[in-house]
Order: C-alpha cells, then sequence, then structure tokens
C-alpha cells in the first residue's frame, strides 16, 4: 500500500494554470516501483484518467481531451508525481485524484489503480 496525498487544487480562470502535486509514503516499497496516474471526478460523472506515467518517467498516457495542455511528470527522489495543467477550460472543473499502481494497462482505468489519495477540487470559471 502507498499512502496519497494531493495538493495544489483551487479556483482558476479559463486560460489559466495550475499545477497538482501528489506525495507519496509507500510502505515495504519504493515510489519507482509505482506507475502514478491523475484521475479526475466531474459531479454526476464517472472517474476517469487524464494522465499516468509509468515507473521511470519514460511513458506517459493523456487522455484525448487534455493533449497539448496537461503534462505530468515525477520526481522519484522525492516520492512526489505531479500535474502540470495549462489552458484550463470550465469542463476541467472537478475533484483530482492521485492513484498508484502495480501494473498499469496501455490505457489506463480506476481497476488498475489499488492506492488513491482523498482528492484535491480544481474549478475553473469561464
Amino acid at each position: 500500500q502507498v499512502q496519497l496525498v494531493e495538493s495544489g487544487g483551487g479556483l482558476v480562470q479559463a486560460g489559466g494554470s495550475l499545477r497538482l502535486s501528489c506525495a507519496a509514503s509507500a510502505s515495504g516499497r519504493t515510489f519507482s516501483s509505482y506507475a502514478m496516474g491523475w484521475f479526475r471526478q466531474a459531479p454526476g460523472k464517472e472517474r476517469d484518467c487524464v494522465a499516468a506515467i509509468w515507473w521511470s518517467g519514460s511513458s506517459t498516457y493523456y487522455a484525448d481531451s487534455v493533449k497539448g495542455r496537461f503534462s505530468i511528470s515525477r520526481d522519484n527522489a522525492k516520492n512526489t508525481v505531479y500535474l502540470q495543467m495549462n489552458s484550463l477550460k470550465a469542463e476541467d472543473t472537478a475533484v483530482y485524484y492521485c492513484a498508484a499502481a502495480r501494473v498499469l494497462k496501455v490505457v489506463p482505468t480506476t481497476a488498475d489503480f489499488g492506492s488513491w489519495g482523498q482528492g484535491t477540487q480544481v474549478t475553473v470559471s469561464s
């Protein structure tokens, strides 16, 4: 299991930027042994993966809706994964969750991830 704590959410105007951080503490395994993902869930909608990064950071996944605007990265020395969000739109408004997985499919789903953070609210005003 790994404990995850997100930070960096808030209120931003459309076109603006936010950077989310997720600090991890893993018991028994190193942070670098986990693939990491960022999910979001808007009211009344399913929780969807917006970005994921594999163990060394050499491979990433982005949902079509955020490609070219969001960037996921990780610092294994700091046990932290980041989500840089640029050109934010009103439809990006959601609770954003960080999650950790031991095994990850090419197109990540919630079922891949065994550990979740508590979420951080991102609100984009139009």
